[in-house]
């Protein structure tokens, strides 16, 4: 289903099953791309890059973990990524799905795609 896309995020949800607000301090990044990590691969590997987006839910999750925390999570899952997937998972689906002018996120002009093509 070409026209469908996934937002990749609400880990902090209890229906997730992680108890973060019990621990004594908020998990860092690196516990929380762990604990993510079969889920985020599993929805990346069904949709791709070009139809994934991580999202945030706060203030929802605000009080399992930090902002800060979650985007390195995210930051950390896309480590294997090239830069073209990587800005997909990021920015550019979510642009292209919302209608979003691209250039608006373009940092740098003439940019061109990092990965392999596909095998």
């Amino acid at each position: 289903m070409p026209n469908t896309r996934v937002k990749i995020g609400g880990f902090g949800l209890s229906v997730m099953g992680h108890r973060y607000f019990e621990a004594a301090l908020p998990p860092r990044s690196d516990r929380l791309a762990a604990d993510w990590r079969p889920h985020v691969e599993t929805c990346i590997e069904l949709f791709g890059p070009q139809r994934s987006m991580f999202e945030s839910n706060f203030p929802v999750d605000k009080g399992q973990f930090s902002y800060a925390a979650l985007w390195n999570a995210f930051k950390r899952l896309s480590e294997g990524y090239c830069q073209e997937d990587r800005d997909a998972l990021f920015w550019r689906s979510a642009a292209r799905t919302y209608g979003v002018e691209e250039a608006l996120f373009q940092t740098e002009i003439g940019r061109t795609p990092q990965c392999a093509a596909p095998s």
